[in-house]
């Protein structure tokens, strides 16, 4: 009997002192990899739909839709005496306007990279502190004035047809009147 019990006394030893020896061990190496900087302690901000008409001649010539997300520090936003997403929406205005030269209709002349540059630079130079980190494009579109035109015809004539059909009276339903 007493065999048993230092026999349990001594597994018991000898387990805590592999789990103390693996937690020492762990500890001095580090557990895992360390997380990348764009993984740790930034915020993930995403932007409603912003909408920006393009003008060329004087007419309106489609609009410009993007939805954006971008990355920042939290205890930097708390700082902002504006909120951040009006920043955002006045410089995709302020790119769009003073770039003229970009053709949506021409998907080649259309630099991403160098929009979402853009965009964080004049943001981080407007504040003069390094706000947002990264921007990333989360939807962009660019609808053309006919193409608005053709989809409010369209979802137009569906109204109506529907309207047409629930006008309608059941005539089939009702017994003739003798």
């Amino acid at each position: 009997m007493i065999k048993i019990i230092a026999i349990a006394v001594w597994v018991c030893a000898a387990t805590l002192g592999a789990v103390f020896y693996s937690f020492q061990a762990a500890g001095e190496r580090g557990v895992g990899e360390k997380p990348k900087p764009m993984l740790g302690g930034l915020d993930y901000v995403k932007t409603d739909v912003i909408s920006v008409p393009l003008i060329r001649d004087s007419k309106i010539g489609g609009y410009f839709l993007a939805k954006l997300v971008y990355t920042v520090e939290p205890e930097q936003i708390k700082k902002l005496s504006i909120p951040a997403e009006a920043l955002i929406t006045d410089q995709v205005y302020s790119y769009l306007y003073a770039n003229p030269q970009i053709d949506f209709t021409k998907k080649a002349t259309i630099d991403l990279n160098a929009f979402r540059a853009a965009i964080r630079d004049t943001v981080n130079a407007r504040v003069g502190s390094n706000l947002v980190h990264e921007v990333l494009v989360d939807q962009v579109n660019f609808l053309s004035k006919d193409e608005i035109r053709d989809n409010w015809l369209r979802r137009r004539q569906d109204s109506d047809t529907a309207a047409a059909g629930a006008a309608k009276p059941a005539e089939a339903d009702a017994p003739p009147a003798h």
